[in-house]
């Protein structure tokens, strides 16, 4: 992951190595100790290749989004696009972010393909172990996580097959992020936080916990409340198709969410 980038940008990758206490190309290009699938390195190393993809991006001569959006950790490297911290603090930030929630386990997340949201609060709202669960990320009409404790998740599997849900697939994830059960780390969070200043976004970023454009005054806030909220990655596309916009880029490694976008363009029209 991001292999020739960090060669180009060395001065980001020496600044990296610093921050984190370690090679940050040897855990994306080799893994050597199999740490990369955790959170608390999963997240520094996304961060720091999805920065070094979008600076290539400009440096190549592209121009810069009217708007930028991310989703869960990806949302700081569009606060970094915006001009609304610096690499350094981003990383650092993230840093903190990832240690947190890998502190947090004893819980899990599920993918259900194949019915939209409204339908799979109902089934949730029908049972005690559903109550339990929150809708951790809405990521298009057609595919929705949810997290909590594990037990709860197996216990509502036979409801939604029962409701004949196209997939309904367990994650491997460490812990039930985005949801109620992140709400102690989300306050550990806000308290870093309140050491750093954030200048007001230069372009629009699409908050994960509203699916609006981040307030000026309230970046800190915003940002603190992401770790226990769900990410409303559909309302931000939907919002953002609102106000005229077409053409959609992702900027990191993978296309995840370039295909997510042509889902919910395909539902929307």
């Amino acid at each position: 992951m991001g292999g020739p980038l960090f060669d180009r940008f060395a001065d980001w990758s020496a600044e990296s190595d610093d921050i984190l206490g370690y090679s940050i190309r040897e855990l994306c290009v080799d893994d050597p100790r199999s740490e990369l699938g955790l959170t608390q390195f999963t997240q520094p190393a996304l961060f720091v290749v999805n920065a070094m993809t979008y600076r290539a991006r400009i440096e190549d001569g592209a121009a810069p989004p009217q708007y930028v959006a991310g989703h869960s950790l990806g949302e700081y490297n569009a606060l970094l696009a915006s001009g609304t911290f610096d690499f350094a603090t981003g990383l650092k930030l993230v840093k903190r972010r990832g240690a947190l929630m890998g502190q947090v386990s004893g819980g899990g997340m599920a993918a259900i393909i194949g019915m939209e949201p409204a339908k799979i609060q109902e089934i949730l709202e029908a049972t005690d172990e559903g109550r339990r669960l929150d809708i951790a990320n809405f990521n298009s009409f057609d595919q929705t996580v949810i997290a909590g404790p594990m037990d709860d998740i197996a216990a509502v599997k036979p409801q939604f097959e029962a409701a004949r849900v196209r997939l309904f697939i367990p994650l491997k994830v460490s812990a039930p992020f985005h949801s109620r059960y992140m709400r102690e780390p989300q306050a550990e969070f806000a308290s870093f936080l309140a050491g750093y200043a954030f200048a007001p976004p230069a372009i629009p970023v699409i908050a994960n916990a509203t699916a609006a454009p981040y307030a000026a005054d309230a970046v800190r806030d915003t940002l603190a409340r992401q770790i226990g909220s769900a990410v409303r990655w559909l309302d931000s596309m939907l919002f953002l198709m609102d106000q005229g916009v077409t053409d959609f880029e992702e900027a990191g490694p993978g296309s995840v969410l370039a295909k997510l976008i042509v889902q919910i363009k395909k539902k929307r029209t």
